[in-house]
């Protein structure tokens, strides 16, 4: 496969996915973008804004097999997990596999259940793999966790542990649609009926999605480009806006992402605008604000973008 092939692949499942996805293009392809690079990808938005049917519909024209948690403030981790129980008639412990036992996993409001539950995602999604009583489980290459959750001024809600936000690829923001695009998605969901996707076959097969990710290794990072990489992340610790900056699991990512995009785009090596794109999606939800910054208005993202402005990029 050619990075020239795989653009033609993506683009095709953009086109697919934006007939019933409507105004989620930016969020698309940071999930194709996340699919290659072996990522999560964390969903942010206001109710009623798409978050969960963007999930849902990347999954089925992935053709890959989906699974749902809904977490709630009474959510367990063997919920989550599954658990190991006694079968009296063969007189043996039988695994009773949790929902996380799938390929694209949706956790779903994330952020309503406590940071216990929250926390028995960390070793699926760092290793793809779960311990039940002493024994572990592979969850396979194709793991994969779409999460959603509502905005943390929200009653009911629970931040997530810095832990787990640093084991997310991108945070997405899905607002609202424009004028237009709110048209269409009237137009065509607006009939009082769930539209269902025509999708004879997948778009993709899990065989091509494991030759892309190996091609994305292949993809060129010139040592310029990795020196400014780093000095990007490596201003996130020195901003006094910043009180906890982007960890060096962020800067590996971030350029892991970066190949990936280039790939997406036909080629076979790293610019700086890959970089840039992706600099804040990848890091705003890794940084912590200082109570100064906080306290005069300053954001992460605002704060990222001075850094991005800062640091000239290699020509």
């Amino acid at each position: 496969m050619t990075p020239e092939a795989l653009q033609a692949i993506a683009e095709s499942l953009r086109s697919e996915i934006s007939r019933y996805v409507i105004g989620q293009a930016h969020g698309v392809d940071l999930l194709l973008i996340a699919l290659i690079s072996k990522g999560h990808v964390l969903l942010e938005g206001v109710p009623g804004v798409g978050k969960t049917y963007l999930a849902k519909t990347f999954a089925a024209a992935l053709g890959l097999e989906f699974g749902r948690i809904q977490f709630t403030p009474d959510l367990m981790p063997g919920d989550v997990l599954g658990s190991n129980l006694f079968d009296f008639q063969q007189s043996q412990f039988k695994l009773i596999r949790g929902p996380i036992f799938t390929q694209v996993l949706l956790a779903d409001e994330i952020n309503r259940t406590p940071p216990k539950t929250q926390s028995a995602l960390l070793e699926a999604m760092q290793e793809r793999k779960v311990t039940l009583d002493g024994k572990r489980h592979d969850l396979g290459d194709g793991f994969m966790v779409v999460a959603t959750q509502n905005p943390i001024e929200h009653e009911g809600t629970y931040p997530l542990p810095e832990a787990q936000l640093d084991r997310f690829l991108f945070r997405v923001e899905v607002g609202y649609p424009s004028q237009n695009e709110e048209h269409t998605l009237v137009a065509t969901h607006g009939n009082n009926s769930e539209v269902e996707l025509g999708l004879e076959a997948p778009l993709i097969s899990f065989e091509t999605i494991q030759t892309a990710r190996r091609l994305v290794s292949s993809i060129q990072l010139a040592p310029e480009l990795i020196d400014y990489l780093v000095e990007l992340v490596r201003a996130t610790r020195a901003n006094p806006a910043i009180l906890t900056g982007a960890s060096p699991r962020a800067a590996t990512m971030l350029a892991v992402a970066a190949r990936a995009q280039a790939c997406l785009r036909g080629r076979d090596y790293v610019i700086p605008d890959d970089i840039q794109e992706l600099f804040l999606p990848a890091i705003a939800h890794r940084v912590t604000l200082s109570p100064g910054a906080e306290i005069e208005g300053v954001t992460s993202k605002i704060a990222l973008s001075q850094i991005l402005e800062r640091t000239p990029a290699p020509r």
